[in-house]
């Protein structure tokens, strides 16, 4: 009997060495992680190429710590390679013109300012409460796996759109 709770207990141990740091959970709900220690092909990002200016007198301060030209942005490159304007990405610029009466519908009765803050926290309370003793043998998609019970039954909502007299497009069969 004795070997056999120590063997528990062992066990036990074990399972719970596994667990991910909240931090890591926060940024990555789909978890495609590479689970071979191999180097992420996809992960690396080569620098800008230098480009000398025509003129050494456009080139700008020197800013500690801020960004610096050659520092690879991903995200605004692909949204410049897209045809979109990558300046929109910087929060700085505000509200963009198309954008200004989508945000004044949006916000004709009031709106909160903190509204993002407030729901990352309350969505980090409900995924560590999610995350209390609930671990698998499986790896599962921690996206799917803590929201499985609100998620929406596309038919169900379909069904019921149709029989309250709404027009709906059609649907694939189940």
């Amino acid at each position: 009997m004795p070997r056999t709770l120590i063997i528990l207990a062992l066990m036990a141990l074990t399972a719970c060495g596994s667990r991910q740091d909240t931090s890591d959970r926060d940024t990555n709900l789909r978890q495609l992680r590479n689970a071979s220690g191999a180097p992420e092909e996809f992960s690396i990002v080569p620098p800008k190429p230098l480009v000398a200016p025509e003129s050494f007198s456009e080139l700008p301060q020197p800013t500690p710590g801020g960004i610096n030209r050659t520092d690879p942005t991903p995200l605004q490159d692909a949204v410049a390679v897209l045809g979109g304007n990558p300046a929109r990405l910087d929060p700085q610029a505000g509200i963009g013109a198309g954008d200004q009466a989508l945000v004044a519908r949006a916000s004709r009765f009031g709106r909160q300012p903190d509204i993002r803050a407030e729901l990352a926290a309350s969505d980090q309370a409900f995924r560590e409460r999610r995350s209390l003793f609930n671990w698998r043998l499986v790896p599962e998609d921690t996206y799917n796996r803590i929201y499985r019970n609100q998620a929406l039954d596309p038919y169900a909502t379909l069904d019921a759109a149709r029989r309250a007299g709404a027009q709906t497009p059609s649907a694939p069969p189940r």
